[in-house]
């Protein structure tokens, strides 16, 4: 594999750990949803969604700045100035995450009360509150090692952090809801003992961090003795580098946090006026963030995880002057990723009801009809964060910012008129998430291409994977309907659908020629699929 698509297997380590950790969530969501029920989950994922934002602001975008400025200089041997990027971050990390848990710990009922109309949400989020402050420090070190091009370090860290906070957030929420049994706020309780989970989880992966970075911390000594270049920054340049860098990314991550954050609380207060009781509003909020959101999610994480590798590895490129390279991983990623987002997306629309029954036992039709009319968000929601990425990596860090603050201002105001004109409900909020992805999508596309000169291949990015997906579709649809026709067992039917239709469209991909050989040795597995694909002549 050629060392320019390196941040291709770089990426996929770091896809495969946050499907690892989404699918750990996803399994350990069905008893925690079923133990607190759609109204803790309610609580639940309001103050997930106000958590969300603070950690936005104090550390979510750490690792993407840190690894940015730290590649800029190792890719031109300044190890002593990489290093003190690692200090100052590290610097930040500790002062803004730990004023930023206080916070919001001391802020729990107001904003509670004042975003959501909903007091019991309070509870869970003050539960959250410390752990903003982890995952500052946390970030920093992710971080560091991604700019030091490995990925390794984050993706352990990642499926440890989520193995304890499965465990922790079932035994808590168990022992809480319990404890708390003859209390009417019994479901705040048990959304309380599922967040805790979270904070253990996370202090659990920043001792692996730190354990991983003293046996790293020889190596970082030996890279500034032969650090020859002459050259150090000041730390005040230093931070405002990092300033520079971490602003327009929080800005983007802020604004479309926001989206979530402005949707419950759109739905919270529209549906109130309307006379829906606020456990039935928790109880709709929860099926469309734990079932809805938690799913389409989880093909989206492949680009977020592609994202965090191709920021740095741009970043190195546009310091070298290449612009062929840019352009290359570019093309690479985008295609990589939309192989990926455009079946998952088929898929769960197609399967929406069997893969709720299995994960959930829910055969209702609403969570159903969520995913039915919303799965086609996770192609703009994938497309979106890589062409994010790639103009934060060329240094157009303002551009994602206003593109997200317009598809906002948009977004809000459909919301709103589908909620109070035409009465759409919980379905407002899935269309709102198809058109924010969209518009996002659009904007950056179009800069993209006026930045970087650069027009992706359409036909073989776009159309032919759509085809294959479709005709893999049909082949799920058929199989799922046929077995549970004949066996009545959800469970083998979804299962042996969901199998046939991965191998159909990696079949169907191959034979159409929509990834040539040359692409698959760029990626990760690709000289086995090669070999395979040759044995049964389907190349």
């Amino acid at each position: 594999m050629g060392k320019k698509n390196n941040f291709l297997v770089q990426g996929s380590i770091l896809a495969v750990s946050s499907i690892l950790v989404r699918l750990i969530g996803l399994l350990y969501g069905i008893p925690l949803t079923n133990m607190i029920g759609d109204e803790g989950m309610g609580y639940y994922s309001n103050a997930f969604y106000i958590y969300n934002i603070a950690l936005i602001i104090s550390s979510y975008s750490l690792p993407l700045a840190v690894s940015k400025l730290v590649s800029q200089r190792n890719i031109k041997k300044e190890y002593r100035n990489s290093y003190r990027v690692f200090l100052c971050s590290m610097g930040f990390a500790l002062v803004v995450g730990a004023i930023t848990s206080l916070v919001i710990y001391f802020g729990s009922d107001f904003l509670a009360s004042a975003i959501y109309d909903e007091p019991r949400s309070a509870m869970p989020l003050r539960v959250l509150a410390p752990t903003i402050f982890v995952f500052a420090v946390m970030g920093v070190l992710r971080g560091f090692f991604q700019g030091k091009n490995t990925m390794l370090p984050t993706a352990i860290s990642q499926i440890l952090e989520q193995i304890v906070n499965a465990a922790v957030s079932l035994i808590a929420a168990y022992i809480l809801m319990k404890s708390h049994s003859a209390s009417d706020d019994i479901a705040a309780y048990g959304a309380a003992g599922g967040t805790l989970g979270t904070f253990i989880g996370a202090c659990i992966a920043l001792l692996f961090l730190a354990f991983v970075f003293a046996l790293y911390k020889p190596i970082i000594d030996k890279q500034l003795r032969k650090d020859k270049t002459g050259y150090t920054e000041g730390y005040s340049q230093l931070f405002t580098a990092l300033f520079i860098t971490l602003v327009p990314v929080i800005l983007s991550q802020t604004v479309y946090q926001l989206s979530s954050v402005i949707d419950n609380a759109v739905f919270g207060h529209v549906m109130g006026g309307k006379g829906l009781i606020g456990e039935e509003r928790s109880a709709l909020l929860g099926i469309y963030a734990r079932k809805y959101n938690i799913l389409i999610n989880v093909p989206v994480a492949i680009a977020s995880a592609l994202a965090s590798t191709i920021v740095p590895g741009i970043a190195s490129a546009k310091v070298m002057g290449s612009s062929l390279e840019i352009k290359n991983k570019v093309h690479s990623v985008i295609k990589f990723n939309m192989l990926i987002a455009i079946p998952s997306a088929v898929g769960l629309g197609v399967l929406a009801s069997p893969i709720l029954q299995l994960l959930f036992h829910d055969n209702r039709s609403l969570p159903a009809n969520l995913l039915y009319i919303g799965a086609i968000a996770v192609i703009f929601l994938s497309l979106s964060t890589i062409t994010s990425a790639v103009l934060q990596g060329i240094n157009k860090m303002h551009i994602p910012v206003i593109h997200s603050a317009i598809s906002l201002v948009v977004h809000t105001i459909l919301i709103y008129v589908l909620l109070q004109v035409f009465d759409l409900g919980i379905y407002s909020l899935v269309i709102g998430t198809v058109t924010f992805g969209l518009m996002v999508c659009i904007l950056n596309w179009i800069a993209v291409k006026r930045y970087l000169n650069y027009k992706q291949e359409v036909v073989k990015t776009f159309i032919m994977p759509g085809a294959c997906a479709i005709i893999m579709g049909v082949i799920a649809f058929l199989t799922y309907f046929g077995l549970h026709s004949l066996l009545k067992s959800n469970f083998i039917s979804t299962i042996a659908a969901i199998l046939i239709a991965v191998l159909s469209y990696g079949i169907l991909i191959l034979v159409t020629k929509t990834i040539t050989e040359e692409e698959l040795y760029e990626m990760p597995m690709g000289r086995t699929i090669i070999r395979y694909a040759n044995k049964f002549h389907l190349m």
